[in-house]
């Protein structure tokens, strides 16, 4: 809808009309897009579940070791894993500071204004 009031754009080095690239448009409306969405609150969750107390049923399921052996093929991804990435994303010392509430939340309020868990399109 959006992509669709703003029209087509025209190009002056090539000298004609085209409309607007993804990395154009989301810079258009400063907001994240639906991966740098998905990944922030995959963080914010795992900030949640690191400061649980042990007991808890949650922390107990994603800590759990079920013992069985793995499918043939490519491993499958694991949520921990997604989690590890978009840390290293986010920059060093992410682990110890998911512990302080406030450093979190200003860790990923930052990640969130600087847009830097964009992932480019392909």
């Amino acid at each position: 809808m959006y992509r669709r009031i703003l029209g087509p754009v025209y190009d002056n080095e090539k000298e004609n009309w085209r409309i607007l690239t993804n990395k154009e448009f989301y810079a258009s409306f400063k907001k994240c897009t639906i991966m740098e969405a998905v990944r922030l609150n995959r963080l914010c969750l795992f900030g949640h579940i690191q400061r649980i107390e042990e007991n808890r049923i949650l922390k107990r399921v994603l800590c759990m070791n079920f013992g069985t052996t793995s499918l043939r093929g490519r491993p499958r991804n694991k949520w921990q894993d997604e989690v590890r990435e978009d840390g290293r994303i986010v920059g060093e010392g992410w682990q110890e500071k998911v512990h302080n509430r406030e450093e979190w939340k200003t860790l990923l309020r930052t990640a969130r204004n600087s847009h830097i868990l964009h992932m480019p399109m392909e």
